[in-house]
């Protein structure tokens, strides 16, 4: 006996007065169905999402959901206007027998019903909106970065819930280690069309990629007849005009069948200069402690940073990973110990708050705009890592298109925000790069693209996130904070800090005034002679060959380049630059001995 869909959309098409969100679009949600929904940033997901929660009409087309049946959507942005409390919000379609639901969730996604709305942060309010939907329990769950503001331990807890649930649910998140662990099909949104795979988010990206090979292949076998039936038209048309003119039609129908073809969008063209080397030490720290009232944010924490490290921060929200930031770079005083920066230092921020960028004023003006320095918005031209640029292109590097150059920045989603201020961030050069959460709202191939460039980055990297697969992919060293006051250094990413921790924290009981065991850290302890590598240092120590390999290569054409006694004379420029490149590919090539050699001998015991 065939099951009844949960959610039916059948012929459905949307424009919003421009080209097609979507045409022609049939979707079947079942009962038991766990979906990924997949796209990048400005295809058309969230739209799909509440086009399905029946918040948005489509133009033409039909929805319908099972008689009996309900759906839940979790807002992005909710509207809590006549509730006092997120409390109140969150329990307002429950009956009073039910309340501890709330409760039961607000202990899991760590938000306090009693908290005011009038005073709740973005953040508190999604929580809020999100246990509110987990608390009534819906028979078709829609959830729209659900992640988003979770610390790992509410999301581990989201996590469960959702793997226990009967409930059918459809998600958004850019969270792969999520994604992986929870659906069991995809829906993919490209271009306007949704294609749907009876497999989770692991096998998404091969399915993804074969099916661009495939258009790849056909899109050059449209060219090569084309081509052909072209060149037939040149040469023979004239004496053949009477008898073939169906052949010319056919012709003109295969150009315009190349023209209807929707391209794909390109990545974003990120780049990052590291600009002039910092000194080998970036940040020494002895004997750190803080605290705000009773609460102790850290306590005796030592650390060294090293150039090129790539040291991730960890823990609950509220346990001070931003305030231990601002501590080891200086932007704030410690109640004790001390913070040495090293030298020739350039910093640059991406602040989790988004408070860089003015929400009322147009991308145009963000870009080439600084108060601090008195520069208004209204050149044409942006310096990129001291090159001028002019901002529409710039910004079409970062997928915007010249509409929206002039359009408020308050107009565009979570994820374009966080692509405005990677821009931003990266028309500079620098040599310390300090990103606190820099992975909510992008969707997985500009993250892909982030964490590429991260490998490859000449600088050193302070990181805050949530997101365990992007942490495992970049952080050579996590430091967690585990609440107390207690810092600890582990090497590795995400996977390597749990096992070696043996398992996730949990909250530790202290009896009231116990005061917490001081921790004095240091990098190097963790990583001593004799230890385990990590993943990523076993891959590192693996790619280091041919990398030297590339390097000396490189240093004897260069060398084979200056051997030349006229060049001087002939092309001084040319020869400053040839000098410059052969001193910094040295000095790389002896970083790179170095490393290897610690790392072999740390592998060999």
């Amino acid at each position: 006996m065939a099951r009844i869909p949960l959610l039916q959309m059948t012929d459905i098409s949307l424009t919003f007065g421009g080209d097609p969100i979507f045409s022609d679009l049939d979707l079947v949600v079942q009962p038991g169905d766990r979906v990924a929904l997949v796209g990048r940033n400005g295809s058309g997901k969230s739209t799909l999402m509440k086009v399905m929660a029946g918040l948005v009409e489509a133009d033409t087309g039909s929805l319908v959901v099972a008689s009996g049946r309900s759906v839940g959507y979790m807002e992005q942005d909710p509207q809590m206007s006549g509730f006092a409390t997120l409390g109140d919000f969150a329990a307002s379609e429950l009956e009073p027998g039910e309340l501890y639901k709330v409760e039961r969730a607000g202990e899991g996604l760590k938000f306090d019903p009693d908290r005011p709305v009038a005073t709740a942060s973005g953040g508190e309010r999604r929580r809020a909106a999100l246990a509110k939907l987990m608390a009534e329990a819906p028979d078709l769950m829609l959830l729209d970065e659900p992640t988003n503001h979770l610390d790992i331990e509410a999301i581990t807890w989201l996590e469960a819930e959702l793997k226990s649930t009967r409930a059918a649910f459809v998600l958004i998140s850019h969270d792969r280690a999520f994604l992986r662990a929870l659906t069991r099909a995809t829906l993919w949104v490209d271009r306007g069309q949704v294609r749907r795979q009876e497999k989770g988010f692991e096998d998404f990206e091969a399915w993804r990629d074969k099916i661009w090979e495939e258009e790849d292949q056909q899109r050059h076998k449209l060219n090569r007849l084309i081509k052909s039936e072209s060149r037939w038209a040149v040469e023979g048309i004239s004496a053949r005009r009477k008898r073939n003119m169906g052949r010319v039609r056919a012709l003109h129908e295969l150009k315009d069948q190349r023209a209807s073809q929707i391209k794909r969008q390109g990545a974003a063209e990120l780049a990052l200069d590291a600009g002039p080397k910092s000194g080998r030490k970036v940040i020494e720290a002895e004997g750190l402690s803080k605290h705000f009232g009773d609460k102790q944010i850290v306590s005796d924490f030592s650390l060294k940073v090293q150039r090129s490290d790539r040291v991730a921060f960890v823990g609950p929200n509220g346990a001070g990973k931003t305030t231990l930031l601002k501590l080891l770079l200086g932007l704030e005083e410690p109640d004790a110990g001390s913070v040495k920066l090293g030298t020739n230092l350039e910093l640059a921020l991406f602040d989790q708050t988004r408070d860089q960028l003015d929400p009322n004023a147009s991308l145009w003006e963000n870009l080439t705009s600084d108060p601090l320095l008195g520069i208004s918005g209204k050149a044409d031209q942006v310096m990129v890592r001291g090159n001028p640029k002019h901002v529409v292109g710039y910004l079409k590097e970062f997928l915007f298109d010249e509409a929206q150059a002039r359009a408020p920045v308050r107009s565009l989603s979570g994820g374009e925000k966080a692509r405005l201020l990677l821009a931003r961030l990266m028309a500079r050069q620098s040599n310390l790069l300090v990103l606190d959460e820099p992975t909510n709202d992008l969707d997985v191939e500009t993250l892909d693209l982030l964490q590429e460039l991260l490998d490859s980055y000449d600088g050193t990297v302070l990181l805050v996130s949530h997101d365990r697969d992007f942490l495992d992919r970049v952080a050579t060293t996590t430091i967690a904070m585990e609440g107390g006051g207690k810092v600890t250094a582990y090497a590795g990413g995400w996977s390597d800090y749990i096992s070696q921790r043996g398992g996730l924290p949990g909250p530790e009981k202290t009896e009231k005034g116990e005061k917490t065991k001081s921790q004095k850290v240091k990098v190097k302890q963790v990583a001593a002679p004799g230890d385990q590598l990590s993943f990523k240092e076993k891959h590192r120590l693996e790619a280091l060959p041919a990398e030297m390999e590339r390097l000396e290569q490189e240093i004897a054409k260069l060398q084979q380049l200056m051997a030349d006694p006229a060049l001087f004379t002939r092309e001084p420029v040319k020869f400053k630059k040839a000098t410059e490149a052969l001193v910094e590919r040295q000095e790389k090539l002896a970083a790179a001995e170095e490393e290897w050699l610690e790392l072999e001998e740390r592998a060999g015991g």
